[in-house]
């Protein structure tokens, strides 16, 4: 499985972005996504993850009611909407897929076997 991460930018505080992450090759029948992010000098971070069905979503607690995780199977590509964004979001976003044991099954922390290779979300004040 490949995975493209985009969407990404330069923005200002309060501005949206909506990074995709489009799958591609030997897809299994269900496979959960997550999103993470490592900012500049830190460690990489868990931010979202949704279920192969969308029914099961988690989120980091900075970014709950800001970011909403989303997909479309049909394009096997997941969604990050990012609204009301601040200086602190400001890093390198991966999305990541793992193969799930059934439709609604997801780890949020992974560990997750497939990475796409980034985009770079930058929020200026």
């Amino acid at each position: 499985v490949q995975l493209q991460a985009s969407g990404g930018g330069l923005v200002q505080t309060g501005d949206s972005l909506r990074l995709s992450c489009a799958a591609s090759g030997r897809i299994p029948d269900y496979y959960a996504v997550g999103w993470f992010r490592q900012a500049p000098g830190k460690e990489r971070e868990f931010v979202a993850a949704i279920s192969w069905s969308g029914r099961n979503t988690h989120y980091e607690n900075s970014v709950k009611g800001r970011f909403t995780i989303s997909r479309d199977n049909r394009r096997n590509t997941a969604y990050l909407q990012m609204n009301s964004l601040i200086s602190e979001d400001t890093a390198v976003y991966y999305c990541a897929a793992d193969r799930s044991y059934n439709s609604d099954y997801v780890t949020p922390l992974g560990p997750y076997t497939y990475w796409g290779q980034g985009t770079l979300v930058t929020v200026s004040s």
